[in-house]
């Protein structure tokens, strides 16, 4: 059989770090253990029952087995716009600032091809989500790092950051509550973000995709509640993380009209919209009671709680996240965080995700997901603290 070359585009995209991690989880599975896997990032519970039932019934009507709107059913959009007034008192047309998306995660890569010719500069955080590497590749385009630091709550500090740089970026990547830190926004950095992205011309797109979950009593902000935010952004959300939603791929971008456009005349390129019958469960999602969000969010900080407080009583040095379904710990001394998640899996058979695979300032910390029972959480403690490291 001949063997065709990939592209040199191809070629050019970023090594998937945590495909490694995949292939040891693998193998130790293969050899029979109980691994419990807290470096994942996959919700575990179900799709609230209301949601399926619509789409159950979307799914008979014929008008849904037709393609769909290339820019989306004009229902599912009027949601998105009633949930961003009746959640974030933010004011949407939803004719020119929403675009539907296939899950956040294809916005976000979609993003820097809309916007950036060959060479241009684009501002990731570091430690961030790893897809936005690939986006930036696929736009050819160069990425500068925003070091997301302890000592500064895990923000970005634009003080730090290097004039030249900020002058040359046209695109900006945020991202709270935060994936991996679990940190969460202030309206004063978001305010900064503002003045810095106009005094700049930067493109600020905020990645909202755990904007449901914060924990004690504090609800997250959208970066678009910041008075100019929707003049020089975005915001992408995904109904993934929030109703549980994630095997659904739908999600939306919302905020300044010509950046809404380019998502929307790529896409005209690339698909047929989403199946109908999924628009019109998510728009049940959006427009219904936000009970099952409730309850989430209450059995996430139940676990985080578990989590942390049984950490700290073995003697790991931990720090409760303010916000997302992650945990964001401190690797003990002696370690590197590649050589702390393999002692881990090895040994205990606890699987989380070593910082590295976040950026080089991730180096330091493992990501531990609360996407398993709290009995889970608890057994995985108990393996840890046999390990006698603490």
């Amino acid at each position: 059989m001949k063997n065709f070359q990939q592209s040199e585009l191809l070629s050019k995209l970023p090594t998937q770090f945590f495909a490694t991690l995949v292939e040891k989880v693998g193998r130790v599975v293969a050899e029979g253990h109980d691994v419990i896997n807290l470096g994942q990032g996959n919700p575990d519970q179900p799709t609230p029952a209301h949601i399926v039932s619509s789409l159950q019934k979307a799914v008979e009507n014929p008008i849904h087995h037709k393609y769909s709107p290339f820019r989306g059913n004009e229902i599912f959009k009027e949601a998105i716009v009633s949930f961003y007034k009746k959640e974030y008192n933010v004011e949407l047309n939803p004719k020119t600032e929403v675009a539907i998306l296939f899950g956040g995660k294809a916005g976000l890569v979609e993003i820097p091809q809309c916007l950036l010719n060959e060479g241009d500069t684009v501002l990731v955080p570091d430690p961030g989500y790893p897809d936005y590497w690939s986006g930036v590749a696929l736009a050819k385009a160069q990425m500068e790092y925003m070091p997301l630091k302890e000592v500064y709550h895990f923000l970005p500090n634009y003080d730090e950051l290097d004039a030249s740089v900020l002058d040359k970026a046209k695109l900006m990547f945020l991202n709270y509550p935060n994936n991996p830190t679990g940190a969460i926004a202030t309206p004063e950095f978001f305010q900064e973000t503002v003045r810095i992205a106009q005094e700049h011309d930067i493109c600020v797109v905020h990645d909202f995709a755990y904007g449901a979950i914060g924990f004690e009593g504090e609800k997250p902000i959208s970066f678009l509640q910041t008075p100019g935010a929707k003049e020089i952004g975005i915001e992408i959300y995904t109904l993934s993380k929030t109703f549980n939603m994630a095997g659904w791929r739908v999600g939306f971008a919302v905020g300044n009209e010509s950046v809404i456009e380019a998502i929307n005349l790529l896409q005209d390129h690339m698909y047929v919209s989403i199946f109908g019958a999924v628009q019109e469960a998510a728009t049940t999602a959006l427009l219904g009671s936000q009970k099952c969000v409730e309850d989430l969010v209450d059995l996430y900080e139940e676990r985080r709680n578990i989590l942390i407080a049984g950490l700290q009583e073995i003697g790991w040095e931990v720090k409760a996240p303010k916000g997302s379904f992650f945990a964001w710990l401190r690797v003990p001394k002696g370690f590197s965080s590649a050589e702390f998640a393999d002692k881990l899996l090895e040994d205990a058979h606890v699987v989380v995700a070593p910082g590295i695979g976040f950026g080089s300032y991730g180096e330091g910390y493992v990501r531990v997901g609360l996407l398993t029972s709290s009995e889970r959480l608890q057994e995985a403690v108990q393996r840890i603290r046999a390990l006698k490291i603490f």
